[in-house]
């Protein structure tokens, strides 16, 4: 006597894939929103300190590594892998321009008072 479950009578086939090999993480939309994939690590960097840019002191530190991912991201085009995150970088690159036009704002009085 048997149970209502009966285990397969084979393994099913493997999945098809185009070319042969399962897709690379990079090209997956969904793996590129949860994960970091083919990001320039620049870019990354440029992302967060743009949002600590509102605190106003990384905000030179964003410039920077805005200017150094976007470099990074189209040298990458002429190279074979290709890089992500402009939209990180040029977000870090506006928020640093904005933060450090702010503590230029607030040094600049409290240097020509002293």
């Amino acid at each position: 006597m048997k149970g209502p479950y009966q285990p397969p009578a084979q393994e099913p086939p493997p999945l098809p894939t185009a070319g042969g090999e399962p897709p690379a993480l990079g090209d997956n939309l969904g793996m590129r929103m949860l994960m970091p994939v083919g990001l320039s690590g620049w870019a990354i960097a440029a992302g967060y300190l743009g949002l600590f840019s509102l605190l106003i002191l990384p905000a030179p530190l964003a410039i920077l590594c805005s200017l150094m991912a976007i470099r990074n991201i189209r040298k990458s085009k002429t190279s074979g892998k290709l890089k992500r995150g402009m939209g990180r970088a040029v977000f870090g690159l506006v928020m640093g321009v904005l933060g450090t036009v702010g503590l230029a704002i607030f040094l600049l009085p409290n240097f020509w008072q002293s």
